[in-house]
């Protein structure tokens, strides 16, 4: 028997580089779950005890689990918007109040208002439309290295 164990030195088999992945499918699901509370990749590398790098590289390689985060971010966000959304324009919804009236607890429906939130309102309006609502204006400067050029454009004005 020769030192390389019975096999030709030149046709080695060819070994995954690396250690193997930590991924398990029941992750996708988890990671959906995680992302609907709010979780960022950093988040879920913390939960999965592995790296940011990682969890990109499932991103990669597993289909399933990019496309769970995509799910719960996508639902998350959505939420969060309609709310935030909600506070800009104003909003009702029913309540019921309880009162106790000398040992008798009475309660009561009513709807309770929200005026518009201004706050919310520019934060949705600077986002959604960046180009009318942003603070700053954009002005645009034109250099030129011709000096004759510069006294004819201000000759004109």
């Amino acid at each position: 028997m020769s030192v390389t164990g019975g096999r030709c030195p030149m046709k080695q088999e060819k070994r995954p580089n690396g250690r193997p992945t930590d991924y398990r499918p029941e992750y996708d699901e988890q990671a959906r779950k995680l992302c609907l509370l709010g979780a960022t990749d950093k988040t879920l590398a913390d939960f999965f005890n592995v790296s940011e790098q990682t969890i990109n590289a499932w991103k990669h390689k597993h289909e399933s689990f990019l496309e769970s985060l995509k799910a719960g971010k996508q639902l998350a966000d959505a939420q969060v918007s309609e709310k935030l959304f909600n506070r800009a324009i104003g909003y009702s919804h029913p309540e019921v109040k309880v009162f106790n009236n000398q040992g008798e607890i009475l309660t009561h429906e009513v709807t309770k208002h929200y005026p518009p939130d201004s706050t919310a309102a520019i934060f949705w309006l600077k986002n959604r439309q960046p180009e009318r609502w942003r603070d700053r204006v954009e002005q645009k400067i034109t250099v030129s290295d011709d000096f004759d050029e510069l006294m004819a454009a201000d000759d004109e004005g």
